[in-house]
């Protein structure tokens, strides 16, 4: 029977699920343009405001004069250039590691790490609102898959308790993504010590966010573990593209000779990895932003009336509105764009069933009028 595409297409229609794709024309920032039209936008991951900074801009054309555009290999063959080796160099320093990896993508590392470190006879669990790229590692290492309920590590030590595993991984998002709330690293960490598990952490949207100078999740909490694996990613917070895995030396050593998604990849550009270098920089002195980050979160949830809806517990800057159902959501965000404000509408699978939402995510290019237009709206339409 042949594949029935249109009809599929129906049924998401039918469901409040089909997605659609706006064409920004211009650089990433607070304010930009989309399908020609200005908006102020809280729908990108940038946090810092660091993806269009002049600084970055020239540091990408520098690498490019050097370095050419592309890496034209994969890291094993001919692919690894002296950026990336000094850009993984830089990582580690800056996480207070031994030793980091570059991956061209968050989803590439957690496929990567969880596939060539469990297998058959291995046990992977998993916090239930884990990132779809840890599910999706933990189903291709063909390792058992357990998942346990959100944030609760009672659960997850009695699954550890239970497993006859040869090796127990734990995986788990450090900021969840679509709910602004965190691990419960400290605990998580006992866990995993009292039953022998090895522990991911994937620290996409803490990383240059969260702890001193933004080293992520691991400083936020003052925690240094060698069972645990970091990984972070780099077109977020850092303004750039990539993702990088941090942890003991012969981790790193067993993922460069086994990780098919590192091992089978052309090398992203050098270009990158260059300007990643000052990006790092400016992470790590100009705290100023994560200070405004800071006010701009406060500033909104003391703004924002929770009358038919209600902000979910979050101090980070993911600032999850949730509505309800799937039209409802997709409703108030068109209503939003109607006045100029891009505020996208999360729905499932992406989410649970019933608690469609809006992921206002917050960045330091933001201002303070910004926040108030945005609260005042949402004030108005609830």
């Amino acid at each position: 029977m042949a594949f029935d595409f249109s009809a599929q297409l129906t049924a998401l229609d039918a469901r409040g699920l089909r997605r659609t794709r706006r064409v920004l024309a211009t650089p990433q920032g607070a304010r930009v343009t989309v399908d020609g039209r200005v908006c102020t936008a809280f729908c990108s991951n940038d946090y810092l405001g660091l993806a269009n900074h002049p600084r970055l801009i020239a540091a990408a054309q520098e690498g490019a004069a050097r370095y050419g555009v592309g890496a034209g290999a994969s890291h094993l063959v001919l692919g690894h250039g002296v950026a990336h080796h000094g850009l993984e160099t830089a990582l580690a320093r800056f996480v207070q590691l031994p030793r980091a990896l570059l991956f061209s993508t968050g989803y590439m590392a957690n496929l990567a790490i969880v596939s060539a470190l469990v297998g058959r006879g291995d046990a992977v669990f998993a916090d239930k609102l884990n990132h779809a790229s840890l599910n999706d590692a933990a189903l291709l290492s063909r390792a058992a898959f357990k998942r346990y309920p959100h944030r609760d590590v009672a659960a997850l030590e009695r699954a550890l308790a239970a497993s006859p595993a040869r090796h127990k991984l734990v995986i788990t998002d450090a900021v969840f993504s679509m709910d602004g709330d965190l691990a419960l690293l400290p605990e998580l960490l006992a866990a995993c010590e009292r039953h022998d598990a090895w522990l991911l952490l994937d620290d996409a949207h803490g990383f240059g966010v969260l702890g001193a100078d933004g080293r992520g999740m691991l400083s936020h909490f003052k925690i240094a573990a060698p069972r645990i694996i970091y990984m972070a990613t780099l077109g977020k917070a850092a303004g750039v593209f990539g993702a990088f895995v941090a942890g003991a030396d012969d981790l790193i050593e067993l993922l460069i000779q086994r990780a098919r998604p590192y091992l089978y990849t052309t090398a992203t550009p050098p270009l990158l990895a260059y300007a990643l270098l000052t990006s790092l920089e400016l992470i790590e002195k100009e705290a100023w932003r994560r200070a405004r980050l800071t006010q701009l979160v406060t500033q909104l949830r003391a703004q924002v009336r929770e009358e038919r809806w209600r902000l979910a517990p979050s101090a980070t800057p993911i600032q999850p509105l949730i509505i309800g159902s799937n039209q409802a959501a997709l409703d108030v965000s068109e209503q939003l764009a109607a006045r100029g404000l891009l505020v996208p509408a999360i729905r499932p699978p992406t989410v649970p069933a019933g608690t469609a939402r809006l992921r206002i995510s917050l960045s330091a290019a933001h201002e303070v009028d910004d926040i108030e237009r945005l609260a005042a709206a949402l004030n108005e339409l609830q």
